[in-house]
């Protein structure tokens, strides 16, 4: 192990006077004062971008974990590294950088479970075991997890039959698409646990955090060796691996001289809890030349709003809307920005926690808080935009019958939001979007946008957009239709700890 003076170092955005190792952090998840947990200060890139260009994608996520987790050992990452990345991505690259029209889409979807959260939850279970081993913690650790859709999957598939684990995920009944739903009730594993709640996603976020401050019932928990963490974005063991996407995404630029050395590039992410738009602003705060991060939002546009007024206001109408893992309205992530934000203004630890456990207390009083004027300066390099349903299978429509390129939901929200930028802003940097999701996860939308006809179910949409586009089909959907449902429970939003108390004793 490295010595301590040389170890990065975390804290809670919401203060206090603890200072954790990243292992600490990865395994506790979630700091006791409700805060996400921060590096004290985000790392620069070790060598310089010269000498990154050409690598292979395994090689630049080594780089970027071991800026951050430096308490971990070479060879501790590299077996991380190298576990995750294996083949169960169907391509080769992990990450493919494609153009389409003027903009370079980074592909996230080509892991088990077509969706970008497969990128940090095919490492996380390796980082959390072995952050298990590194603080002698021997006990059984049980993952926790809120999920709109794609999460809960990814989780699924990265800790099924991990041992010494349990996984328990909770999801909005009826505000998934089938296929999203059919991926996390046919999961198997003897350590997996599954269970819908009669709310929104909000609601299932809330009841995760509820339960992750719960004294109580961790002494309890305690009592029979079992620890809580998660697998959701709150863990910095899952946000810190997205970063690695768009180092090796402005690498590819250089590569293919889209860019020169040095001048920045655009980036856009549809988003409703942050964390993949907040990655990327790491990767600029470690040295990455990033001009403008463009949020993009759906119909739920309690960000975009934000970034337009400093004004974060969750006091809305909840939306159900084609783009269903953005239906959104409390954005955890954001937290973080707001930490680093007040660094950058005031360049004091407690002090910017103060501000930030502040705001949080603001919105968990009044559903709504508003930044100081200095901190809204700092968030000019945010633009939020947002797009309704309707628009987004336009949208659809227009980039598959222009250059063939076929989106998913979310990923035309954030084109859209692009198109839309582009009208209103001189900007001719080049752009990568972030395209989150294979278009075969909302296969009954993306159906509807490209003029197929109305079939029975998801499955029937499959087989037809693959015999009209010629894309193919996720190997993981094969044969989902037929996979028994495993797990069946649908429960109130207050009976979620009681779901954890019964999935525990099984």
């Amino acid at each position: 192990m490295l010595e301590e003076k040389w170890m990065t170092k975390y804290i809670s955005t919401r203060g206090g006077n603890e200072k954790i190792s990243s292992a600490a952090a990865i395994i506790k998840g979630l700091a006791s004062n409700k805060g996400l947990y921060v590096p004290c200060e985000i790392p620069r890139l070790p060598v310089t971008i010269e000498e990154m260009v050409g690598k292979k994608y395994k090689e630049i996520a080594f780089i970027i974990l071991k800026s951050f987790f430096d308490d971990f050992s070479d060879d501790e990452l590299r077996y991380c590294v190298e576990s995750a990345y294996d083949d169960k991505f169907e391509r080769e690259e992990i990450v493919p950088i494609v153009q389409a029209g003027t903009v370079h889409f980074i592909e996230l979807f080509h892991g088990k479970t077509a969706a970008f959260k497969d990128i940090a939850l095919s490492i996380l279970p390796y980082l959390m075991t072995t952050a298990m081993k590194k603080e002698g913690i021997d006990k059984k650790i049980c993952i926790l997890t809120a999920t709109s859709g794609d999460t809960g999957k990814a989780a699924l598939e990265g800790f099924a039959d991990v041992e010494g684990t349990e996984i328990i995920v909770f999801y909005p009944h009826n505000a998934v698409s089938k296929i999203q739903e059919l991926q996390m009730t046919t999961q198997e594993g003897s350590n997996t646990h599954v269970f819908a709640i009669k709310g929104n996603f909000d609601d299932a976020q809330r009841g995760v955090k509820s339960i992750f401050t719960d004294l109580e019932f961790a002494k309890e928990l305690s009592q029979k060796n079992i620890l809580l963490s998660s697998a959701n974005s709150i863990n910095i063991g899952r946000l810190v691996p997205q970063v690695a996407y768009y180092v090796y995404s402005y690498l590819k630029l250089l590569e293919e001289k889209a860019v020169n050395l040095g001048e920045p590039m655009n980036v856009v992410v549809p988003t409703g809890n942050f964390g993949n738009i907040l990655a990327a602003y790491y990767a600029k705060m470690m040295g990455i030349p990033i001009r403008t991060f463009i949020c993009a939002s759906n119909k739920n546009k309690v960000l975009s709003d934000f970034f337009e007024t400093g004004i974060y206001d969750a006091n809305r109408d909840f939306y159900v809307t084609n783009s269903p893992s953005m239906d959104i309205l409390i954005s955890s992530n954001l937290e973080r920005l707001l930490f680093h934000l007040n660094m950058n203004v005031y360049k004091d630890h407690e002090k910017s926690s103060e501000e930030v456990a502040a705001l949080m207390a603001d919105l968990e009083k009044n559903g709504k808080y508003e930044v100081s004027g200095d901190i809204k300066k700092e968030m000019g390099m945010f633009v939020g935009g947002f797009v309704g349903p309707e628009l987004t299978l336009k949208t659809i429509q227009s980039m598959y019958s222009k250059h063939g390129y076929l989106m998913d939901t979310h990923t035309a929200v954030a084109y859209d939001v692009y198109s839309e930028y582009k009208k209103h802003v001189c900007d001719d940097f080049e752009t990568v979007i972030a395209a989150t999701a294979s278009p075969y996860k909302f296969p009954a939308s993306v159906a509807n946008a490209i003029g197929i006809e109305k079939m029975d179910d998801d499955f029937e949409y499959l087989q037809e957009i693959n015999r009209v586009t010629g894309v193919k089909i996720p190997s993981s959907f094969a044969d989902l239709k037929q996979r028994p449902v495993l797990h069946k429970g649908v429960i109130e939003k207050t009976e979620m700890k009681e779901a954890v108390k019964d999935s525990l004793k099984k």
